[in-house]
């Protein structure tokens, strides 16, 4: 299981002058592999997870990509990326989009790992430090990098849905206006709920869009 990779380190830029590292010190495993990675991108590119401050991640992806440039670091730290997603949120029948990010506190990499790669990322103002397997940062799998990909680059907005089934809900609109009832089946991909409502003394399933719904509390 992933965990965080947050080392105190005096690693310098070859430029700066150099003191022996204490023993306890642990710095990133150099890629020199040849040819093109199975991502099909360059010899030992890959995607890193850096963790960050929440709610500040768009702030360290720009420090990291100052940082990067000013120092001369552009050719190996090729990408930073914050995942986000656009979420279709209902909330007292009024739909909205909004942007959300799909791991907050977190930001991705796309980088050649080195010595002077790792300094300038994990040093960058608001960067708290790598993920990783044991003591070093751990390169995201090729089925991982697809994956969050596909999630953030899709068209199709994601839905939230801020009731459950067995919850009670309160029907806003319809022939069925300001009955409550429960929550019975969600169908997300139609956008509708099934809701027993109590009609004539008896439960009775009614299909109603989300917007026509609330939480009764």
């Amino acid at each position: 299981m992933l965990k965080e990779f947050s080392v105190d380190s005096n690693a310098k830029k070859k430029t700066a002058a150099k003191a022996a590292p204490r023993p306890e010190e642990v710095e990133p495993e150099v890629v020199t592999n040849a040819g093109d990675d199975e991502n099909g991108e360059e010899s030992g590119a890959h995607w890193y997870v850096v963790h960050s401050y929440s709610g500040m991640e768009n702030k360290v992806k720009k420090n990291i990509e100052h940082r990067a440039e000013s120092m001369g670091m552009s050719e190996r730290i090729l990408e930073v990326v914050v995942p986000t997603e656009t979420e279709i949120e209902i909330r007292n029948g009024v739909r909205r989009e909004v942007e959300r990010r799909v791991f907050p506190g977190y930001i991705l990499v796309r980088m050649y790992m080195d010595e002077d790669s790792w300094y300038v990322v994990r040093n960058s103002p608001g960067v708290t430090g790598f993920v990783g397997m044991g003591n070093k940062p751990t390169p995201l799998s090729v089925e991982e990098v697809d994956k969050i990909m596909k999630r953030i680059e899709s068209d199709a907005p994601r839905l939230k849905i801020s009731f459950q089934v067995g919850e009670h809900v309160r029907i806003l609109s319809g022939p069925f206006a300001e009955f409550s009832g429960i929550v019975d089946e969600i169908d997300a991909d139609k956008g509708k709920a099934k809701v027993l409502v109590s009609f004539f003394n008896r439960e009775t399933p009614v299909e109603v869009d989300f917007l026509q719904l609330v939480k009764d509390v």
